[in-house]
């Protein structure tokens, strides 16, 4: 925010200060979903497949009920999703490999080409815009986000980072 000035200030940020930051994380989600957005719907998916593909993909094999507690939405839905996803050939479910009550999400070959055409739209997004704004910034950014996270969100996120690729 360009009217922040040292780092002194940031611990009296002001309600105009603060109203800016939220409008600017508005904006900012908008255009980090607008790429991924545009390739969904010509398959008449939307953000809810684009976050079960990128969590799939960031843990082959991960179980139904991790990627329920991952986006915390219901079953229900999250079944809906899944069943469009397996249906159309891009998720693969296979029964548990110890508890065979539990199934195993992978995505197949289409699966992993279309969550990659995503994912390089939004990594050409955000390496764009650290470039633009500065390791130190980039530095800060990750911080701000991750006291803003709920801290059993927090912790699942510091897990899929230590797991994932």
């Amino acid at each position: 925010m360009p009217d922040v000035q040292g780092g002194e200030n940031l611990l009296f940020l002001t309600d105009e200060q603060l109203r800016q930051g939220i409008e600017a994380m508005f904006f900012a989600y908008r255009g980090f979903t607008a790429d991924p957005d545009r390739i969904l719907a010509t398959m008449d998916y939307g953000r809810a497949h684009h976050r079960a593909l990128h969590f799939i993909a960031r843990s082959p094999g991960t179980t139904v009920n991790n990627l329920l507690g991952i986006l915390g939405v219901t079953k229900q839905s999250l079944n809906r999703v899944l069943r469009t996803l397996i249906e159309n050939g891009l998720v693969e479910s296979r029964v548990g490999s110890t508890d065979k009550r539990e199934r195993n999400l992978f995505l197949t070959e289409d699966g992993i080409a279309l969550e990659r055409k995503i994912s390089d739209a939004q990594r050409a997004r955000m390496r764009a815009a650290y470039r633009a704004a500065g390791p130190e910034a980039v530095a800060g950014f990750r911080q701000v986000l991750e006291a803003m996270m709920e801290p059993e969100l927090r912790r699942k996120y510091h897990a899929i980072r230590e797991n994932g690729a």
